[in-house]
């Protein structure tokens, strides 16, 4: 029985961060709003990602086109990752 055991935690735990890593969406976009102090991101589509808590802004404006990297949390999309693409 020990010796199914850790194969069966290691097939786990792969199989979970598989998982993890699955939820994250990848969105494109040009900023259509930027609100730091609501922590909110609107691209031109009209669609809305909040931010998490401490972001650092990376000099983003009206018209910059950005890549987020975004998971659903609490109903919302939930930037994880916002990059500026030159």
């Amino acid at each position: 029985m020990r010796k199914l055991l850790v194969p069966a935690a290691a097939a786990a735990f792969l199989a979970s961060s598989a998982l993890a890593f699955a939820a994250t969406h990848n969105a494109s976009g040009q900023v259509k709003s930027f609100d730091l102090h609501a922590g909110t991101l609107t691209l031109s589509n009209g669609t809305q990602y909040k931010l998490p808590t401490g972001f650092k802004d990376p000099g983003l404006k009206a018209g910059e086109k950005v890549n987020i990297s975004w998971d659903m949390k609490n109903g919302s999309r939930t930037a994880e990752k916002v990059m500026i693409v030159k």
